[in-house]
């Protein structure tokens, strides 16, 4: 038990809040199929739902603040880019949530805690536990600790990279791009990919990112530059 306190300690540091509430905690990182989660009320589903929502407000609210600029098209791509699942997964892969997530013996063997889906589901549940334990300011402090460094460069890039190669490779009549994890490396809780953008005729490129998502947006990037197209635009 004290090996779990510690680790849970730990995560709260790199999640940046300590809960006053400690059940809140528990409860945003208990799974369905854990055997103390007695019905779906206690497990973090419920907290997963209201974090989803408080995520999306404070990363709107961040785009609207620091880019004044940008259409709200644009600001609506780089929204669905920052809350979908695949970037909240991420997170939870650089604080370390798979490790503390508490599941059925056999989902935990199976390498559930590892999947992108679950630990998506997880980080949201801790946003919404970080709100139910401290309130809004708290919550969005979190979310700028890790969400911040990963706001696209929105007074360069006018249209997401994977659009923009989609869109150039349509308008040359070529099927649509396809990308392939070509490496993984470092550690689970913060792993690098290394991916290929793949479009039919042309040379692969290559881009690397701590999520597939991520590493798919540079290795189209990467394209796009050798391919001669200016600003990312087709």
């Amino acid at each position: 038990m004290a090996a779990d306190a510690a680790r849970l300690a730990e995560l709260e540091e790199r999640l940046g809040h300590v809960f006053t509430d400690k059940s809140l905690l528990e409860q945003a990182l208990t799974h369905v199929s854990h055997s103390g989660a007695g019905t779906k009320a206690m497990s973090y589903q419920r907290l997963e739902f209201l974090g989803d929502r408080v995520l999306g407000l404070c990363v709107a609210d961040l785009l609207y603040a620091r880019h004044p600029e940008a259409p709200e098209g644009q600001l609506s791509r780089a929204l669905a880019d920052l809350v979908r699942k695949e970037t909240c997964a991420a997170v939870a892969e650089s604080i370390g949530v798979g490790a503390c997530l508490r599941m059925g013996k056999g989902e935990r063997k199976s390498g559930l805690a590892r999947k992108p889906a679950v630990l998506g589901d997880a980080c949201e549940a801790l946003l919404g536990a970080v709100y139910l334990d401290a309130g809004l300011p708290t919550v969005d402090t979190v979310v700028r600790r890790h969400w911040l460094e990963r706001l696209p460069d929105m007074t360069t890039a006018g249209v997401d990279p994977k659009t923009a190669l989609q869109e150039w490779a349509h308008t040359r009549g070529l099927p649509e791009p396809r990308y392939a994890e070509v490496d993984r490396t470092g550690p689970d809780h913060a792993p690098v990919f290394r991916v290929a953008a793949l479009v039919e005729g042309l040379e692969p490129c290559e881009g690397q990112g701590r999520s597939k998502r991520i590493a798919e947006r540079a290795a189209a990037e990467a394209m796009l530059a050798r391919e001669g197209v200016a600003g990312g635009m087709p």
